[in-house]
């Protein structure tokens, strides 16, 4: 495992995104992808909401979308086959996902290591709500006993990362009977609203992912941009940026 230079400053961008539709956020991480293995930006991390969404990834099982046509219809659900690990989840209103465009050498060229990092950003953040969340040894994610709160699916190319973690907040569960979730099938999911019988202000929660990313990936400063500003000054951006 290659350890990450010490000595090295590390800042990362972060916009909050809002409600966007699954394709543009998946153009701009392929966008973002390319400029940050150019080093013409520095690392990112989104957050947002994407509208009623099945993504299936590379080793996906067809099998386990078992909503009909006109299941997929009726709820206004988009389906699509994406370039990330991992088989199909369900990505909605009330849930958070998390997209850090980062690259890995410049912290652990580990892609276990990362995603353990990953887990420990959902776990210390449910720990901020009394809620004790686990590991499990045959699945990638993060779980409370059999219940599934949080998933995660990556891409890494030239040790810089897309695609990331979905982390169920106030989401409708019932839209996750159209799929098999991750292709376990003797598993449950939950959300933050299940387990603490109350909605979250997602915002809230925003801030404390944002928080614990910020520590577990060893950041020395962030800078926050809203959604406009970033496309301006970033996705669309081909000049190299100056760290200031």
């Amino acid at each position: 495992m290659q350890m990450a230079n010490q000595s090295t400053f590390r800042k990362l961008f972060s916009s909050d995104f809002g409600f966007i539709d699954y394709k543009e956020a998946w153009d701009l991480q392929h966008r973002l992808l390319e400029l940050r293995k150019e080093d013409k930006i520095p690392d990112v991390f989104l957050l947002l909401e994407h509208p009623h969404t099945y993504t299936l990834g590379k080793v996906a099982d067809p099998k386990n979308l078992v909503g009909s046509e006109e299941y997929l219809k009726a709820n206004n659900i988009s389906v699509y086959n994406i370039d990330r690990g991992g088989d199909i989840t369900y990505h909605g209103p009330g849930q958070i996902v998390g997209y850090p465009i980062i690259t890995l050498s410049d912290w652990h060229n580990d892609t276990h290591k990362y995603l353990r990092g990953l887990e420990e950003v959902i776990i210390l953040t449910c720990s901020e709500y009394g809620i004790r969340t686990e590991r499990k040894k045959d699945y990638t994610g993060v779980w409370i006993e059999e219940r599934k709160i949080a998933a995660i699916g990556i891409k890494i190319s030239n040790w810089v990362t897309m695609h990331g973690f979905a982390f169920n907040i106030n989401t409708d569960l019932n839209l996750f009977n159209g799929i098999i979730p991750c292709g376990i099938s003797d598993k449950k999911v939950t959300s933050l609203q299940e387990e603490l019988h109350r909605e979250i202000p997602l915002s809230e929660v925003k801030e404390k992912l944002l928080k614990n990313f910020v520590n577990v990936f060893n950041y020395d400063e962030v800078e926050k941009f809203s959604s406009k500003i970033f496309l301006s000054k970033f996705a669309m951006n081909n000049k190299k940026l100056e760290y200031v």
